[in-house]
């Protein structure tokens, strides 16, 4: 756990947006979590309608000059711990088939944004040259400042590792200032608002808050790594129209989980002009 300050070096970042000034963004640069099953998962692992919604929404977020990465899950296809545990497939190959399910989900959505008009990379951690260029911290940060959405698939590359703390891990490596988790509920509710209606929905949550109540946001070791960093996290509905990019914004949505009051994290710096 961290210490009282949570923060270290120059990693120390912002608890909430900041106010947008002038039209520019709240944040500079965002990682966007979604879910296999955003984008699929019910009567086809992959829905056309989905994708294209999501597409939308990154593209008009993207236009406001924000830079944007996401991690994609699998779990629309396969989630490799249940796997493990209904049959005889060790857990680690169960992850790594979890991994390939990404990937698919990936290239999936790479031709959504595309068709969208966004130029954008598929990036992975294990190696899968035909389809993917490898994960390379230094070339993923040159992929942003030139305007271009990266898609982060296959994990950290490694089993018992989850698509949530791929999250935490990669916004960490590629400085960004929050995690934006995308659900399909408005929000973290002391229950399943699905099948509890009277469930309280938070506006703001630490992660000591998430930790103790167990809430299930995201795993564990995500909650503890943006803890230790100050990074922090926002749980928000993407299906509400234009959501993505009013987050972005500073608009208050869904909520906030962090450290608490912080201090603010610069932005990355502007790149510098480079040739094409």
């Amino acid at each position: 756990m961290a210490g009282s300050s949570h923060a270290t070096g120059n990693s120390a970042r912002q608890a909430a947006p900041r106010p947008a000034q002038s039209g520019a963004p709240a944040y500079r640069r965002v990682l966007l979590k979604l879910s296999g099953e955003a984008i699929g998962g019910g009567s086809t692992p992959l829905d056309q309608k989905e994708l294209s919604l999501i597409a939308s929404q990154v593209k008009d977020a993207h236009d406001t000059g924000c830079q944007i990465a996401i991690v994609v899950g699998g779990g629309n296809f396969i989630r490799g711990a249940e796997l493990a545990r209904i049959g005889s497939i060790h857990q680690a190959t169960a992850d790594y088939m979890g991994m390939l399910a990404t990937i698919i989900n990936g290239m999936a959505l790479k031709e959504a944004l595309k068709s969208a008009g966004l130029d954008t990379r598929v990036m992975s951690a294990i190696e899968v040259k035909a389809v993917a260029e490898p994960f390379i911290r230094g070339r993923a940060l040159r992929h942003l400042d030139k305007g271009r959405v990266v898609i982060l698939v296959a994990g950290t590359g490694n089993p018992f590792c989850t698509t949530d703390t791929c999250a935490a891990l990669r916004a960490l490596e590629l400085d960004c200032q929050v995690i934006l988790k995308a659900t399909k509920v408005d929000g973290v509710y002391s229950a399943d608002p699905r099948k509890h209606p009277d469930a309280t929905r938070y506006d703001r949550l630490t992660f000591m808050d998430a930790i103790t109540r167990n809430l299930a946001v995201m795993d564990m070791t995500a909650f503890t790594m943006c803890q230790e960093r100050n990074l922090p996290i926002l749980v928000f509905d993407f299906r509400s129209p234009g959501s993505i990019r009013r987050v972005i914004m500073g608009e208050r949505l869904g909520t906030l989980i962090s450290n608490g009051e912080a201090a603010a994290r610069p932005a990355p710096k502007a790149p510098a002009e480079k040739s094409a």
